[in-house]
């Protein structure tokens, strides 16, 4: 099973979830009056709606490349995933915002807290399945990084996305256990409204965090160092380059990939024999990386793209 499909089968379980969960917080609110319950509800059909995004970016992601796009429709995986960290604020955050604020300047008392309790500890198990599916799945690409650092320099939003999503429902399911208790225990519904202030903190939270990963995403990011070494190693290889310099890589999807390398031939070179070697080491590094969609060599000596690497370099400094 590839990549691909392990991600789709992750969003898949997550999109599933969502909705049954959804389904019986809303009839848990409708029983109760809980505005945790509500809320959560709200959030929980949201993530539903999120996760069919995710899906058709995924689906869209794949198209082949045309002459209106020739590099492919990668980046419609991030353009989906930042209008899911926007619904995330917009629906989720906004409207548990709203429903705290008005049910705490007009508290009504909760009625039949069994059916949240349970719908709570039910939610917790299809959250936490959910949850789990994702975490196992970026545990296995990560390597050596921490989860911090694996889900910065992810270029597959799709994994995140879920994986942050659940984390809010999670921590937004236990706002929603302390308020429940509280206003249970004390006779005070106050605690139920404040528990959806509280589920509104979270979702704005997990809202801002998506959106700033997706957004470094969607306006351009490096592809990862380790296939930069990788592809300047396939090139030093052939005998026609005398000094492969560096490559510039851009990340167009979570598997479209553009590279720009910068290499000096030997001299001896006639036109013919560069132009071979450059077909050579193009096949060599679509056999190895094929996610890399365009790869576009120019001939240049070592100096003139060591100039060009200080001027970005100082540019990131600035």
């Amino acid at each position: 099973m590839n990549c691909r499909s392990d991600n789709k089968i992750v969003v898949v379980l997550a999109l599933c979830g969502n909705l049954a969960i959804a389904a019986s917080k809303f009839v848990a609110a409708s029983l109760t009056g809980s505005t945790a319950m509500a809320s959560e509800g709200i959030h929980s059909l949201a993530d539903t709606a999120n996760e069919l995004l995710l899906l058709y970016g995924i689906r869209r992601a794949e198209r082949p490349a045309d002459l209106r796009h020739p590099f492919g429709h990668g980046r419609e995986a991030y353009f989906w995933s930042f209008i899911v960290a926007l619904l995330i604020f917009a629906i989720g955050a906004g409207v548990s915002f709203y429903q705290g604020v008005s049910h705490l300047y007009a508290p009504h008392p909760l009625g039949n807290l069994r059916a949240v309790y349970v719908v709570i500890a039910v939610s917790f198990v299809f959250e936490g399945i959910s949850w789990w599916a994702a975490l196992s799945r970026i545990r296995r690409t990560k390597g050596d990084l921490g989860y911090y650092e694996a889900v910065r320099s992810s270029k597959d939003p799709t994994l995140f996305t879920v994986l942050f999503e659940d984390s809010a429902a999670l921590l937004g399911l236990v706002a929603a256990l302390v308020g429940t208790v509280l206003a249970d225990v004390t006779g005070r519904p106050e605690f139920d409204a404040a528990a959806s202030l509280a589920i509104a903190l979270v979702l704005c939270a997990t809202s801002f965090l998506l959106a700033r990963e997706t957004k470094a995403l969607l306006i351009g990011e490096p592809a990862h160092s380790t296939l930069q070494h990788s592809i300047l190693a396939i090139a030093g290889e052939d005998p026609a380059i005398a000094n492969a310099n560096g490559v510039i890589t851009v990340q167009l999807g979570p598997n479209h990939v553009f590279v720009a390398m910068s290499a000096e031939f030997e001299d001896r070179l006639k036109t013919p024999e560069i132009e071979s070697c450059v077909e050579r080491v193009e096949a060599a590094v679509r056999t190895k990386h094929p996610e890399i969609v365009a790869l576009f060599v120019k001939p240049q000596t070592r100096a003139v793209w060591q100039e060009r690497r200080d001027r970005l370099q100082a540019a990131s400094d600035a």
